[in-house]
């Protein structure tokens, strides 16, 4: 289900390959590889049954694998120096279902969790005698995603792993049920609170375009963003400071829009409209309602942006000015809602902003990682530039800067 490669091959894969024979002593049998993604607009919607409107940039993680004979499964990554292995079989006892894996993450590393939790969801699509009768894999897995910068290494690394063992186990899945297995994966074999827009986003992108989804349906809408046409650049304002879903605030947020929901008698916050807002305000203690203000409003935006990229008026050009006004509408509620932005990520957007940016938010879950800016091509420099000084003077630790392009999804590269 996965495309072959058209283009030149990411760095990632070079890596994943000498990876391969430093562990096994000879060639992997394929490399498959999936990108990391931008969220242009959408944050904590996925999660609440709502829309956002991701898409896959051209930094990927990449997988090489091959087939063992033993009935193991050996992970091996550039993020750290020791293999992982375990008995497929195993991964039943690592990973079980509905306890958030709390003995599956004292028994292996976090980031083996991604590629074992992967194949612990795929083995459980299948009955059980045909799970028994899957060989063993080695995989050695390379990324060149930033990791803890809102750009979703980790789905990444699930798409990638994904797409090799669906190939080589001859699962013939679709990306949407590969997006889902990793999304178990990151939920119950990590413990990490998360939604399904970072697998979705990975595993259906296309060049040049964003994912339309609506978390409840799953149904997707390519939008084509034509940002390359207009001149404009996608920059990425990487803080440096580390984000990690599997511990902290972000499931405390997700645990409050789960009451804010119940409380006002919906199955998730993708029911409730702007109009209830003033009935939320009335049953929710303030911090409950800042945080279903947020998500509500969020919906709305996504709704609105997907409408200015498809309007009519779309032949005069694209309509900067309304989407640089939802960019900025969706940080402040992000900020000030949500609560889920640092000063690092403030200074970053503001700064943005003040020298010429169109529209800048901050990107992925928060509590660190990124923030994008959509930037005329030829005030990119002057835009990072801004931005360094600022967050030097700031005492802040050197930002790093990048543009990312809208690009495909998984592929298989060698």
């Amino acid at each position: 289900m996965t495309a072959t490669r058209t283009d030149s091959p990411s760095s990632a894969v070079a890596g994943a390959e000498d990876l391969f024979r430093t562990l096994t002593g000879s060639a992997p049998a394929g490399v498959w590889s999936a990108p990391g993604r931008a969220n242009l607009i959408g944050e904590h919607t996925d999660y609440n049954d709502g829309f956002v409107l991701p898409f896959a940039i051209q930094h990927r993680t990449a997988a090489a694998a091959r087939l063992r004979t033993d009935g193991r499964i050996r992970v091996a990554s550039t993020f750290a120096p020791d293999p992982v292995e375990v008995a497929l079989a195993d991964l039943e006892t690592l990973f079980p279902a509905g306890s958030r894996a709390a003995r599956g993450r004292d028994a292996v590393p976090e980031w083996a969790a991604y590629p074992l939790g992967v194949a612990w969801a795929l083995r459980a699509l299948v009955p059980a005698w045909v799970a028994g009768t899957l060989p063993g894999m080695d995989l050695a897995i390379a990324s060149e995603v930033p990791v803890g910068a809102g750009l979703s290494s980790s789905a990444a690394i699930e798409g990638a792993a994904g797409s090799a063992l669906n190939a080589l186990w001859g699962l013939d899945l679709d990306a949407v049920t590969l997006a889902r297995a990793g999304r178990r994966a990151e939920n119950e074999a990590v413990g990490a609170p998360t939604g399904i827009m970072d697998q979705m986003a990975s595993m259906l992108g296309q060049a040049d375009a964003a994912v339309f989804l609506d978390c409840r349906s799953l149904e997707t809408r390519s939008i084509p963003l034509g940002f390359a046409e207009a001149g404009l650049e996608v920059l990425v304002i990487d803080t440096g400071v580390k984000h990690a879903h599997s511990t902290g605030g972000y499931g405390e947020r997700r645990a409050s829009c789960e009451r804010g929901a119940a409380a006002l008698g919906v199955a998730a916050l993708r029911d409730v409209t702007p109009a209830d807002l003033p009935r939320a305000a009335e049953l929710l203690d303030p911090v409950d309602f800042r945080r279903v203000r947020h998500v509500v409003t969020e919906d709305q935006r996504v709704l609105d942006m997907v409408a200015a990229l498809t309007a009519d008026e779309r032949s005069r050009g694209l309509p900067e000015d309304v989407i640089g006004d939802l960019l900025v509408a969706s940080h402040a509620s992000l900020r000030d809602d949500f609560e889920v932005s640092i000063p690092e990520l403030d200074t970053a957007v503001d700064t943005a902003l003040a020298h010429g940016a169109i529209g800048a938010r901050m990107t992925g879950g928060g509590f660190g990682g990124a923030a994008i800016a959509l930037v005329d091509r030829t005030l990119v420099a002057a835009v990072s530039e801004a931005v360094r000084a600022a967050f030097s003077a700031r005492g802040f630790a050197e930002p790093h800067l990048f543009t990312v392009v809208p690009s495909a999804g998984p592929r298989r590269d060698a």
